[in-house]
Order: C-alpha cells, then structure tokens, then sequence
C-alpha cells in the first residue's frame, strides 16, 4: 500500500475514550499476568492506530496548508489530544501502580517507565485548557509562515524558495534576497511577537498549574530528560562558548578572506566560496534514484530501508505554495513506515536533508518492532545522532551529488556542523531565560537574542537588515515556538556525529555496525546508554569537545582556499 492510499479517519473523541476506558478497566480487573498483558497489548494496538492517523494529518496538512479538510481535520486533532491525553496519563498510572508491573519490567524497556513516571509530572486535566491553546498558537505560526508568498524577481516566491537567491555568487543578488526574505519577517513581527508571547503564557500559566517555578522544569519532563539536567546543560553550552567559538570565528574570518570581502554581512554568510556554492545536479527524482542507490551500496539493510520508502511513496520532497516549512520524518506505525517531508530548493541542503531525514527513518525502520510502540523513537537527542551521522556516513557517495563541487560540499559540510555548535546553544541559552522571565515584552526578548548572539556569534554583521539588529533571528527558529528546549538535542548529537565522522575517517570497521545497533535500539535506552552502546564519548564528557574540534580542525586546514574558488 502507498501512503496517498492509506485510509485517513476522523477520530471521533467520545469512541476513542470509550475505548480506552474499557482497556483500563481490563488492565485493572485483570486476574493474572497473562490478562494483563493482553490488554496493555491491545493499549499498544490501539495507540498505534491513533498516533498512526493524528501522523497522517498532519503530513497531508503541512504538504499544502490551504487544503480546508486536512486544515480543520489538524485543528480537530489540536483540540482532542489534549482531552485523550488525560486517559493515556490515567492509563499509564493504572500500569505504574499496578502489582503486575515488576512482571511487565523485565519484558519491556525501562524507558517506557522512565517516560510514563515523567508525563505524571507534566500533566493533569487541570491544564487541557493551555494544552489546546498552545496547540492552536503553534499552528498559528506554522500557517502564518507557510503563508509566506514574497514579490521577488518577477514571481511571488516562498521563504524556502528565496534561499537559492540567498545563496548567490552574486552579491548583490543575495543582498537583495535576504533583504527581502527578512523583509517579511519585520512586516510580519508583531503577529509573530504576539504568538510567541500567548506561547510563553499559556506554557508558563500550565507550570504553575502544576506547581513548578517557571515552565523550564516542565519542559524539560516533556522533553523526557532521563539522564541529564539543566545543570549538564548549562555546563556544556559554557564548554561550547569558549571551546568551539573560537574555531567557529577563525571559519568565518577565513570565508571572508576567501571571498575577498571588506567585511562579512549577513547576506554573505550563507556563500562560502567565491565561485558559489556546491549545488546538486539532478532533479528531485533524480536525486531518489541516486540514493537508492547510494543505499543499497552502504549495507544491504539501509538498502531494503530506501527501497521500501520509493515502493511506499514515502517521501514529500520538492517545495510548493502552500506547503509547511522545513523538513521533519515521522511515523505511521500501524503500517511499520517512516516518512519524510522536505522543501527541496536545488542548494545544497537539499541532499543534507534527504541524508538527515533518511537517518531518522532507518531508525524508525529498524526498530519497527520494539514493543511497546511507545520505544520505537528514541528521545530527541538521540534521534539526532542517527540522522546527523548519516550525513557524515554517506560522504563516500556525496561525488554522486555534487559531482565537479564534492570537495566543496565536503569542506562546508563540515565547516557547517562546527558553526552550527554555537548557533544551537544559543537558541537553547534564549529559551532558558525567556522562561525564566515570562514577563519580558517583545523588545526585551529582542534585546536578549542579541545580547547571548553577541556571546556565541560574535562575527554577525546585520547592517542594513535593522530587524536583525534589533534581534530578531529567533523568530524564523520553528523550535522556538512549537518545540521549546528541543534544540539543544541537535548539538549535543552533532557532537556524537563528528565522532562517527572521525571513525568513518579512519576507516574504522566497526563504525556502521555501532550506528546500526543504536538505530536497532531504538528508544529503549536513554542517551547517555545510547552513546556508551555506540561506542562514543559523551558530550557531557570533559574534554570530548577539545579532541572533536582538533580533529575536525585538522581535516579543515587540509583543504586549502586556493583549491575551494
């Protein structure tokens, strides 16, 4: 079955409570074990039917967000998730309190425990309210900025589709790109001010509901930080600031002399070399193609994986109005198939977020079968580390791609997962202290993006682009609005990546063998176990930092500039 033919339902909310009533009433009458697991099995089941269809929904909402049924179909489901909410917490507290559970632990991962115990602490039917709002605000952002139709050129063009322009060898091209692509932020900065500020509220309104200071506690049990806490964080964004941004600074300070520019604005820092960036040569199509091929090459599992993605038509690649931003994977669990969704722009970025993407559906691929379907994704940082390792993974077919440019797709690849570090602990450092202060206005949230931009990017040159100047970078950042404290994960993975790079580098055999194992693994151990299982550093660890960035320094400088114009 292909995905436009898998059958879509409304979900009628008082069926699906009913339902869910009756298998809490199994689960608590139950007379023995083997009753017991059969209803938690049948809870399984039904789970995955009904995460299966809110999945469908929301891929056939953001492929085009002007379509009215899918529209309403998505608001249907913000409003109920919250209210059947409240019967899956009910239900996992049966199963936590139940004297059949020491049984069911020694048969299931410790984390399907570990997130129950950390739901029981961030929800309760006191705040249905907030969560639906806050479900409604964030669909507010998605839809007013895959709204975004901009003048350029002679054609009314997306944010996705100015980026090629952005990317320019010509200056003055790019300049007027960006200019235009910030344009729309500035015209747009009041609706998007008042979002962000009804998301701050109604998060911050649900914490103290539940009895927290601020909603930064909460976020992070909703974030199922197993392992770790906000103090690991902070310690390791202090190890990025004076680590990696003194790297990052010397990169920027050498693409502008390589460039051969008086300064380095903001309209150039997308353009690495002065001939252009790297571009793929194919089409969409094409680009499948190679990477089936490049996929049955690399291993025969990751081969069957991609020939099951194009025989499901389980990719939505290319970029059109209407369509949501960004790119995103996800599952329909009840047919065991991932899917991928991305805004294809003929720039580079185009083969790093089919590679990123794919990483996450192998993972989800491989480890189909853990039961419960609760441990099929691990959390986010580490799904992070599958999908950005297989960026790294695939270089030996990137040639394929790039053809003439692969040495300098190699060198801003590589050169971009390093810039990354800071940027990513900086929209982490923001979050925490726009929580920790809800009352701040807009322009005080402004002035704190570019306090902490100063800090970690001390090379940005916004002149020209005032909203930039005044700090408004973050509000182009989706996480921020609709994923809060999630973009920390992709740093700390991008950190576990480079250490498969430098494994791949050095031809170790066992590189790929450890990356399938944790795809394998799935979400049935926190991060820190998923790092250990791989074989890795932690980036918690002291000093795993230093030994990443001499590394990765040392294949920079091997790549000279006269050879990348």
């Amino acid at each position: 079955m292909k995905f436009s033919e898998y059958p879509y339902h409304t979900i009628d909310v008082k069926q699906a409570k009913d339902t869910l009533v009756k298998i809490e009433k199994r689960l608590m009458s139950a007379e023995d074990y083997a009753s017991f697991k059969q209803a938690f099995k049948d809870l399984d089941a039904y789970k995955k039917e009904l995460y299966t269809q809110f999945s469908l929904c929301e891929v056939r909402h953001t492929i085009d967000t002007r379509n009215e049924y899918y529209k309403k179909e998505q608001e249907h489901i913000d409003e109920i998730a919250p209210i059947l909410q409240e019967d899956l917490v009910r239900i996992s507290n049966v199963i936590l309190e139940s004297p059949y559970r020491k049984e069911l632990e020694k048969e299931i991962p410790s984390t399907y425990f570990l997130a129950k115990e950390f739901d029981k602490k961030c929800f309760s039917p006191d705040i249905i309210e907030e969560l639906q709002k806050e479900n409604q605000y964030s669909s507010q952002y998605q839809q007013l900025v895959a709204s975004a139709q901009i003048e350029f050129e002679g054609k009314k063009r997306t944010l996705s589709e100015l980026e090629p322009f952005m990317k320019a060898s010509n200056r003055s091209m790019r300049k007027k790109a960006t200019k235009a692509y910030w344009g729309w932020f500035e015209k747009h900065e009041e609706e998007l001010g008042k979002i962000f500020d009804s998301l701050v509220k109604i998060r911050t309104k649900m914490a103290q509901k539940l009895g927290y200071k601020d909603y930064t506690e909460m976020g992070y049990y909703r974030m199922y930080r197993f392992d770790y806490t906000k103090e690991d964080v902070q310690t390791y964004r202090k190890q990025v600031l004076d680590t990696v941004v003194p790297v990052t600074t010397s990169l920027f300070a050498r693409q502008q002399k390589r460039l051969g520019l008086d300064a380095l604005y903001a309209w150039d820092e997308k353009v690495e070399f002065q001939s252009g960036n790297p571009t793929p040569k194919q089409d969409a199509r094409t680009m499948v193609e190679i990477a089936l091929h490049m996929y049955k090459e690399l291993d025969k599992d990751t081969g069957k994986f991609f020939q099951f993605m194009v025989d499901h038509e389980l990719m939505d690649l290319e970029s059109k109005p209407g369509k949501a931003a960004g790119g995103y994977c996800t599952s329909f669990d009840t047919y065991g198939a991932p899917f991928i969704f991305a805004n294809f722009n003929q720039t580079s970025s185009d083969v790093e977020t089919l590679t990123h993407e794919a990483g996450h559906a192998y993972q989800a691929y491989a480890s189909r079968d853990i039961f419960p379907s609760d441990c099929i994704w691990p959390t986010s940082e580490s799904a992070e580390i599958h999908s950005m390792s297989m960026e790294f993974l695939t270089y030996p077919w990137m040639k394929d791609f790039f053809k003439e440019d692969t040495r300098k797709f190699y060198f801003q690849h590589l050169s971009d997962a390093i810039k990354f570090l800071p940027y990513g602990v900086l929209v982490d450092h923001f979050q925490h202290e726009i929580y920790a202060h809800p009352e701040y206005t807009h322009t005080k949230r402004m002035e704190t993006w570019r306090k902490l931009e100063k800090m970690y990017l001390p090379h940005k040159n916004y002149d020209e682009i005032v909203v930039l100047e005044r700090g408004g970078w973050w509000m182009r950042q989706l996480h921020i609005f609709m994923d809060p404290f999630y973009y920390i994960d992709y740093t700390l993975a991008q950190v576990c990546a480079l250490q498969f790079w430098s494994r791949a580098q050095k031809r170790d055999p066992n590189t790929l063998k450890d990356y399938k194992k944790i795809c394998k693994l799935g979400g049935s151990l926190p991060f820190r176990k998923i790092v250990q299982a791989a074989n890795l550093k932690s980036p918690f660890e002291e000093g795993c930092l230093n030994e990443t960035m001499k590394e990765v320094q040392n294949a920079l400088n091997a790549i000279t500039d006269e050879e990348l114009q």
